[in-house]
């Protein structure tokens, strides 16, 4: 089985974590990575199996700067380094970007929603009502659209 290398930014990280849902990244992917930027905005120990790498065109991220947070343009600009890659960004200017550039993206929902496809949890509802309870702000017809094509919507 050919291995994606997947890069997420700190807000997935800090999200997953205040949910005590972290090890989902680990069940889902194989390789997650973070930049010293993201590990530095993450701001706690990371666990062993996410890897740290320095980004090589410091220029290319310094350009996306002028734009977007340190962290988020880090993880695009490491990206683009990186083939076979999957970028997980919440932000939505970063997404629009990624998507721009070509990169395949998904976010912190999309990490819960894969999840629940892969039978890791049983049911999206309640992590999504528990993500909302730390602070993650998620637009009501998002929430829903999501919950309805995991068939909780009731």
């Amino acid at each position: 089985m050919h291995k994606i290398a997947v890069i997420t930014d700190a807000s997935c990280l800090i999200a997953l974590t205040r949910m005590d849902a972290i090890d989902l990244l680990h069940q889902l992917y194989a390789k997650l990575i973070v930049t010293d930027d993201i590990y530095s905005e993450f701001g706690e120990p990371l666990p062993e199996w996410i890897e740290i790498k320095t980004v090589i065109n410091k220029k290319y991220q310094q350009l996306l700067e002028l734009h977007l947070d340190k962290g988020e343009s880090s993880a695009i600009a490491l990206a683009m380094e990186i083939e076979d890659v999957l970028l997980i960004v919440d932000d939505l200017k970063a997404r629009k970007e990624a998507k721009r550039l070509g990169l395949p993206i998904t976010g912190t929902l999309g990490v819960l929603y894969a999840a629940k496809q892969r039978g890791l949890i049983p049911a999206l509802k309640p992590y999504v009502e528990t993500l909302q309870s730390v602070g993650f702000r998620i637009a009501p017809n998002i929430v829903m659209e999501l919950l309805t094509l995991c068939g909780e919507n009731s």
